[in-house]
């Protein structure tokens, strides 16, 4: 593989996480629990989805063949996105879509601050520019869970239930193949590896301060790096892709 097509692949990677979880937060618009919280949920998915943007803007730069970000996001098929598999999970009831959240939002806090310091200087702007949305996106997801799971019997069983419910995706997080290990290498990428202390000690003692309980370690789901998902992504592409395909080339 190339250093041009291990670039383009490791860019789709970054640019599919908020496009696609930009596309599940859009499904609360006119539908959360409070008015407050339609407005924050839907500002999120604006975050992600102009992230997403950005990214595959520049995977159509570094492909060079005449291709757009709206044709990387509309027109490729299910195996080859990337996104992580934590990230394609249904919203489930509020506790889900929050703990499905700070997963990745922790996730993100800690390798985007890495990532500001690639020696690619568009994934380091990008990146700049996007870690004070996820710092922001971090903190409403950990505020929610303080407040469920310190709330009443039925939000603390419930965000329980979905702190249990998504850990087996977790581990996939901190993951990484050769092309990740080869760039990480030449200063591009961050060592995803490295972060998982961080990020595991930020979750524990939020938890525990939520008054939650932190799930054991064990089978942890993967794939997603060979474009291999489970059955969710294929319905979200469905939905997201249904106007391009039912009218290609078509413009507004």
């Amino acid at each position: 593989m190339t250093h041009q097509e291990a670039l383009l692949t490791y860019t789709l990677r970054l640019a599919d996480n908020p496009l696609i979880l930009g596309h599940r937060l859009g499904e609360w618009c006119s539908k959360a629990p409070i008015l407050e919280e339609d407005l924050a949920i839907t500002n999120m998915a604006l975050d992600m989805i102009g992230r997403a943007e950005a990214l595959l803007r520049y995977a159509a730069e570094i492909e060079n063949e005449g291709r757009t970000e709206d044709d990387l996001a509309y027109k490729r098929a299910e195996r080859k996105f990337y996104n992580h598999l934590l990230i394609e999970q249904p919203n489930g009831d509020f506790a889900y879509t929050i703990a499905r959240q700070l997963f990745n939002s922790a996730f993100e806090f800690y390798y985007y601050s890495e990532l500001m310091n690639s020696k690619d200087e568009t994934l380091a702007a990008i990146a700049s520019k996007s870690i004070k949305e996820i710092k922001y996106h971090l903190k409403h997801a950990s505020d929610w869970t303080k407040r469920l799971g310190d709330g009443t019997d039925e939000s603390k069983q419930r965000m329980q239930a979905a702190i249990n419910d998504l850990w087996m995706y977790t581990g996939e997080l901190f993951e990484s193949d050769e092309i990740e290990d080869n760039l990480s290498t030449i200063g591009i990428a961050p060592d995803a590896s490295a972060l998982k202390g961080a990020w595991k000690t930020y979750i524990t003692d939020l938890l525990s301060e939520a008054k939650l309980q932190i799930p054991e370690d064990a089978y942890m789901q993967t794939g997603s790096r060979d474009g291999i998902h489970t059955e969710h992504l294929g319905f979200i592409l469905a939905d997201m892709q249904y106007l391009q395909r039912a009218y290609p080339e078509a413009k507004w």
